[in-house]
């Protein structure tokens, strides 16, 4: 990937594509290379522009936002491709994260907050809004609890890692709460993924969530 993160906007409605547009625009790393109107011209757009970071829409005619996720992951690996929700969209959450999706963010979530999102997903990392972990953590406790035989092969260390993982920590916090280096950090992740044979940290997090690992706190 270039220095400049090459984004696609898809949204149902043109001012939400315009408003992303112009606070995006005001970002020396961020370029706006498309929008598209609906999940199908999405999945066609993202094919021909092969954008860095698609931000996608959840309900939208013709092919909903989950249905581009999947196409759009499958077809083109290296497109990461955040979810821009609403609370009345949480029943979408857990189809998303099977679809491939790097991360959630709510459409009312600052702008920087935004920029910031799409700098993390970019860099090949997932993430949750702190607002949609909340309603994660809530529909995963409701469910009945399992616990992926790769936990019992976690170390001490890499446990702490991943319930600071769970608490929405990112490598660098982590590696200064720990007063190890972030490389070191960014290893430990890495043995997790691996262990609990899972894509990437939102769902090691839902894992930690569901299996009442954050229980022990």
């Amino acid at each position: 990937m270039s220095d400049v993160i090459r984004v696609m906007v898809v949204d149902d409605q043109e001012l939400v594509r315009t408003g992303f547009t112009m606070i995006l625009a005001a970002e020396d790393d961020v370029q706006v290379v498309g929008d598209a109107e609906d999940g199908e011209v999405g999945v066609r757009r993202a094919n021909e522009l092969t954008p860095d970071v698609v931000l996608m829409d959840v309900q939208m005619p013709k092919l909903d936002g989950i249905s581009a996720t999947r196409q759009i992951v499958a077809d083109q690996p290296d497109t990461k491709v955040l979810i821009l929700t609403t609370f009345d969209d949480d029943d979408y959450l857990f189809s998303a994260l099977d679809a491939g999706a790097s991360g959630f963010m709510l459409k009312n979530c600052p702008p920087d907050d935004l920029v910031a999102a799409i700098r993390v997903v970019a860099q090949g990392h997932s993430l949750l809004a702190p607002e949609v972990t909340q309603r994660v953590i809530s529909r995963s406790t409701s469910r009945t609890r399992s616990v992926p035989s790769g936990l019992a092969e976690l170390t001490d260390r890499e446990r702490d890692v991943l319930m600071e993982m769970a608490r929405g920590q990112s490598n660098a916090e982590i590696a200064g709460g720990m007063f190890v280096s972030e490389a070191t950090v960014k290893t430990h992740v890495s043995r997790i993924l691996t262990k609990l044979q899972v894509r990437d940290r939102v769902q090691a997090v839902i894992i930690a969530h569901e299996s009442g690992l954050m229980d022990e706190v």
